[in-house]
């Protein structure tokens, strides 16, 4: 009888003991999965080897120039203005947490654009979402919109920037774009402005009333590239940064 109770005994230790590994190999699995990436500069204020054109194999040979650490746009003489010279990551990137900071002359407008997919005959913005670059003072689209929703650091046409805390042309503007899962997240100079959920019958329903409405492509991609804008304007970027979810 006390043999088998002594076997027994040790049985279930050893059991608990195995449970034990398991359950701690498994949250150690979990919070390696969960753990960030390492930081990928996209743009060290030397190269642009991370970047290439909106429908194009290359980086543009116009426009785009490397000055003091700085990516500038610098609009040009040209005949043909119906596409724009929008430039986007080599790599797609489906969970992430993005970093840049952004200068818009007087009177500018560009973007920063996530989830871009290429398409040979639409525009950047039929398929990305865009975090609004805009010198709220003295651009017009300022006072379009709804709420705000074309003002600096808004998801573009969408939902307003609150609150709004873009500091003015001239002057750099930090921002962050977060993507976890179905959640969004715009972060402009330390605050929160922005925040949804994808893939809601909310969202559909914003989207349907959009002027998107006719691009099923707008906004339903999982994995997609980072852009940034040429909208005919001078704008200035630098320390842009992204790590993977």
């Amino acid at each position: 009888m006390m043999k088998s109770i002594f076997s027994v005994g040790i049985t279930v230790l050893l059991s608990a003991a195995w449970l034990t590994a398991c359950a701690q190999s498994d949250s150690a699995d979990r919070s390696s999965a969960s753990a960030p990436g390492e930081w990928i500069h996209l743009f060290d204020g030397s190269s642009t080897d991370h970047w290439k054109g909106y429908n194009m194999e290359g980086f543009p040979e116009r426009g785009w120039h490397i000055e003091d650490d700085m990516l500038v746009f610098r609009p040009f003489q040209r005949d043909d203005w119906t596409s724009g010279l929008d430039i986007i990551t080599r790599q797609t990137f489906s969970d992430f947490e993005l970093e840049l900071e952004w200068m818009i002359e007087e009177g500018g407008n560009s973007g920063i654009f996530y989830f871009v997919l290429e398409q040979p005959t639409e525009a950047i913005f039929w398929s990305g979402l865009e975090m609004q670059i805009l010198d709220n003072e003295n651009h017009p689209d300022a006072n379009q919109g709804v709420d705000g929703n074309r003002q600096a650091g808004s998801l573009y046409d969408l939902i307003p920037a609150v609150p709004q805390n873009a500091n003015p042309h001239g002057e750099w503007n930090q921002v962050r774009i977060i993507s976890n899962g179905n959640s969004i997240e715009h972060w402009q100079n330390g605050e929160m402005v922005v925040s949804f959920e994808r893939f809601t019958v909310e969202w559909f329903e914003m989207l349907r009333n959009s002027k998107f409405r006719g691009h099923n492509e707008f906004g339903a991609m999982r994995e997609g590239h980072i852009g940034l804008q040429d909208h005919g304007d001078v704008v200035k970027f630098r320390n842009i940064r992204i790590r993977e979810l």
